[in-house]
């Protein structure tokens, strides 16, 4: 949006001044110039020569300290929406990035709020790594005088259900601070429970809190957690854009089916940067709706209210739930509407109901213990469809008005039926190409090319992994950047695994790309991963860190990425000479340095 500057003659700034003024608020958001707004509001309200001592002052010691520790973004939006609650109540508050947050200061907090999500199984968030760590540790101080609230959020199909936000909870309380409010856990379903919860902890911290000043509200309204505004379009009201390409990049004789997927954006204006994640709307498989309904003697004609709008249960089923993921609790309900001995068996051991939760899609529980249901029994089982992010694999410096995404088809049988994952199978079997498709941008603070150009880059990313790191070298070519790149990939085979082979050879060529090491973990009797390819490299690795070298990782949580933590661990201690214990230490300073960064799934 661009503004009218007022004649000349009405300023109260030479042009020079102004042209200063101008130049140095250029690429500033709304938020930042509110913030500004009230810091120069401060400063006029100020008696003489208190103005620098004073509004620093407020800045660091506000009375609500509100942390959010996000992954994909559900638990930054809650926390944004209870800091706009308590800036409505007039409270002075906050908001700070767990990645961000000072945490040694925490025994200084009077008034601290966690939102924070969980993920994988059980671990935090990313940006939170370095504060868990820090509170979970001998190092972390007593806190009485202190008072805090939690709110997790979570996924009850994990084992681990928000298990970051009961640690949080529990270690507050154990060093000795007051629980405000009795912590929330919430699942998929989390927008009513996460209202409830605001409004009492809003009432809660009203009784607790000083009221802040206008300058203080201003200053509390930013914090540094980052807002992007890009464009209308969000996870509640999505771009329709156009599916443009969908190109196999797996060879044939692979056990992958890898998708290089092309959306055009067209004028839409949604912009993105390397890093990001695309947000995706998919739609159920027909096929899979109908085997389930027929299965519980069910037609899909029958109508259901979804939202205020009445459907078919076909439409509402293809287009509104969850079908492809189970959770024990949707076990636990189906077996006793059909009253099926072998599933309410299942129920009384806990760790054998969540492994069979997580290995028995929904319609084969069903086909297993079939009983008839109505369409609302049915639905009032069932989980609301929630989108699927995809790492960006493009940047658009390069591509403009196209975004691209890497997509691994899951595909897998039980009892010799071929089944799929929702979205992938969406992307890779279902969609035609021009047709519509629904996206968001899902910006991703925490994982960021560094902002010297210089810097050198090492990118760890077996797999479809590799995504992130496509966008990266195109925004560092674009770019010109000057700094070295390495890159770890991994995968099964050579000759039909090697994602975006040609261009990576390309960039080599060219010298972009300084180094490449490879993993191929079946073309060899002894299975090679990208973790032993970082110890064999291990002096080298530890030079380039030595020269700043920021280090990113891309892929599965569960293992992958734990495995390459403990070999650049294992490079520290090596080559660093240090212990296991200061070498941790080390590789939670570059998190917090941002020369760390991690996109795991």
């Amino acid at each position: 949006m661009t503004t009218q500057a007022p004649p000349s003659s009405l300023l109260p700034l030479t042009p020079e001044q102004l042209a200063r003024l101008q130049a140095a608020t250029t690429d500033l958001s709304t938020t930042q110039l509110a913030w500004l707004s009230g810091y120069f509001w401060g400063m006029l309200n100020q008696t003489p020569g208190s103005v620098a001592a004073s509004a620093p002052a407020q800045a660091q010691a506000p009375a609500i300290t509100l942390i959010s520790a996000s992954q994909t973004g559900n638990a930054r939006r809650v926390a944004e929406q209870l800091r706009d609650d308590l800036l409505a109540a007039k409270l002075n508050v906050s908001l700070v990035n767990a990645g961000d947050y000072k945490f040694k200061q925490i025994g200084q907090e009077k008034l601290l709020v966690i939102v924070t999500s969980t993920q994988g199984e059980g671990d935090p968030p990313e940006e939170a790594v370095a504060l868990y760590k820090f509170l979970m540790s001998k190092k972390a101080p007593k806190l009485e005088g202190s008072a805090f609230a939690v709110f997790g959020l979570g996924d009850t199909s994990y084992e681990f259900f928000s298990k970051v936000g009961k640690d949080f909870d529990a270690r507050l309380a154990e060093l000795g601070g007051e629980r405000l409010l009795d912590r929330v856990d919430a699942d998929v379903e989390y927008a009513e429970p996460a209202a409830a919860w605001r409004q009492q902890i809003t009432e809660v911290l009203k009784a607790r809190a000083p009221a802040a000043s206008p300058a203080q509200a201003a200053l509390g309204a930013t914090g540094t957690v980052s807002e992007v505004f890009t464009s209308p379009y969000s996870k509640e009201a999505p771009l329709t854009a156009s599916f443009a390409v969908n190109q196999k990049i797996t060879g044939r004789d692979s056990d992958k089916d890898v998708r290089h997927i092309e959306i055009d954006l067209g004028d839409s204006g949604l912009r993105y940067q390397p890093g990001d994640a695309l947000g995706v709307w998919y739609e159920n498989d027909p096929a899979l709706v109908k085997e389930l309904t027929e299965l519980l003697w069910l037609n899909g004609s029958e109508q259901v209210e979804i939202n205020g709008e009445s459907l078919t249960l076909s439409d509402a089923l293809q287009k509104h739930f969850e079908l492809t993921v189970n959770t024990p609790q949707i076990v636990e309900q189906y077996a006793a509407l059909a009253r099926n001995e072998a599933l309410l068996a299942r129920l009384a051991d806990k760790a054998q109901l969540q492994h069979y939760a997580q290995s028995t899609p929904i319609v084969d529980m069903v086909r297993q213990a079939p009983c008839e249901l109505r369409a609302e029994q049915l639905t009032a089982l069932l989980r609301p469809l929630t989108p699927r992010l995809y790492s960006i694999a493009s940047s658009q410096a390069e591509t403009d008005t196209e975004v691209h995404i890497t997509v691994g088809a899951v595909r897998y049988e039980i009892d010799g039926r071929p089944r799929a994952g929702g979205a992938s199978s969406y992307l890779a079997d279902r969609l035609e190409e021009d047709g519509e498709i629904r996206v968001f941008i899902e910006h991703n603070d925490n994982f960021r090319l560094p902002e010297n150009p210089e810097a050198p880059l090492i990118m760890i990313g077996p797999g479809t992994g590799i995504a992130p790191f496509r966008a990266f070298m195109q925004q560092r070519d674009n770019d010109s950047a000057g700094g070295k790149n390495w890159l770890f990939f991994g995968n099964p085979h050579f000759t039909d695994d090697f994602l975006y082979q040609v261009e990576w050879q390309k960039y080599v060529k060219q010298g972009l790309l300084t180094n490449i090491d490879l993993a191929w973990s079946r073309d060899q009797e002894e299975k090679v991963y990208v973790q032993d390819k970082i110890r064999a490299k291990g002096a080298e690795v530890w030079r380039w860190i030595e020269e700043g070298a920021h280090i990113y990782v891309c892929g599965d949580a569960n293992r992958m990425a734990k495995d390459v933590e403990q070999a650049l661990l294992d490079v520290v201690v090596g080559h660093g000479g240090m212990d296991r214990e200061t070498a941790d230490e080390f590789l939670s300073e570059l998190r917090i340095e941002r020369r760390y960064q991690r996109d795991v799934y």
